[in-house]
């Protein structure tokens, strides 16, 4: 797998570890900070402390995991630990985490002191594929999610595919939403080569694939003012959900369990809307069906998940924007929706069961 070139900075797939040691070497930074939380600190800061070698001079930063704690609290405390180690312009940080540490990671570093490098090793299937390429950085707010947050490239992401064992089978499947998604927005191709490969442990070529595909699209818009939108396909209604469950759930939903819920609603509001076909739509709904456990979603809380996908930030003004696709590999973007349809949508998804 050759590396990944992006907006401004190389995604690196082969011997990531020690292209990262000698990226710091050779930065010539006056500090660098390493943000874990309590699951990366233990089992992939070794792994990293192994490259960096023993007399690496670095300050940790731990944080709890988990998106209820992606808060600009928790981003006041990484500012604050930055501060009190003496931080400064010249410093690096690097994020050794999920999707949590990537988004506030980065966005506290492009924040602090108006901006100071920060580079991703993503460890989970979901932050590799998702969260760590294409310069979005965030925090929720109200839970609403990544409202708050800027557009700030890192310097660098390396990608360690052996993180990848270390996830508990729940996580992978999180991050191969995402993946699928990749498919049936751009790859049709693609989207088959997912349906006969044993995703319960996705290859290394099949996260470089999903890598170079997202990577496409942010390149051709990296504000999210055209194409890009295809991304959020299943992230109106995921989110919305995703939220619901944080809020009400013992044991919440993870973020791709969300999206996948999301894609399936999204994929019958693309067969009323935008031409996909319900050959297509079946095809979808048995994949993802395969895959994800049937979450219950009671008519009684269509009002507080349609109030919820109102706050989201893709909306134009007050109308729902949804993105759709026509076929599978080929997105729609820009898509009104109103209450009826997304409603309904989710009515489809509950007559599954």
């Amino acid at each position: 797998m050759d590396t990944i070139n992006s907006i401004g900075y190389p995604i690196y797939f082969n011997d990531s570890l020690a292209e990262l040691a000698a990226f710091i070497e050779r930065g010539n930074y006056s500090k660098f900070f390493v943000l874990t939380d309590e699951h990366t600190g233990k089992f992939c800061l070794p792994v990293l402390q192994k490259y960096l070698g023993e007399d690496a001079k670095y300050d940790l930063i731990e944080i709890s995991s988990g998106e209820e704690n992606k808060t600009i609290d928790f981003c006041v405390g990484i500012w604050k630990m930055l501060i009190d180690f003496g931080a400064d312009r010249n410093s690096l940080l690097v994020n050794l985490g999920g999707g949590v540490i990537s988004d506030m990671g980065g966005f506290a570093a492009s924040t602090y002191k108006r901006g100071i490098d920060f580079v991703h090793v993503p460890t989970t299937l979901l932050s590799q594929v998702d969260a760590s390429v294409g310069g979005k950085t965030g925090v929720d707010l109200d839970s609403i999610k990544n409202i708050i947050g800027t557009f700030a490239q890192p310097k660098a992401v390396f990608m360690e595919h052996s993180f990848i064992s270390t996830l508990p089978p729940r996580q992978i499947l999180s991050g191969l939403a995402e993946m699928l998604k990749h498919g049936l927005i751009a790859d049709a191709e693609y989207w088959n080569e997912l349906k006969m490969s044993d995703l319960k442990s996705p290859s290394a070529g099949l996260v470089y694939q999903s890598v170079n595909i997202k990577n496409d699209v942010v390149i051709e818009d990296p504000k999210e003012k055209g194409i890009r939108k295809a991304l959020n396909f299943g992230h109106t209604i995921g989110h919305a959900v995703e939220t619901y469950s944080l809020e009400h759930d013992e044991n919440p939903l993870t973020h791709g369990e969300a999206i996948a819920i999301g894609m399936i609603c999204e994929s019958w509001l693309s067969h009323k809307r935008t031409g996909l076909s319900i050959e297509e739509l079946n095809e979808i709904v048995e994949v993802f069906s395969g895959l994800y456990p049937r979450y219950t979603i009671e008519a009684s809380c269509h009002g507080e998940l349609y109030s919820l996908m109102q706050k989201d930030k893709k909306n134009h003004g007050s109308k729902i924007n949804c993105s759709l696709i026509s076929s599978i590999g080929r997105h729609a973007i820009d898509n009104i929706c109103t209450e009826a349809e997304l409603c309904s949508s989710l009515q489809y998804y509950s007559s599954l069961a």
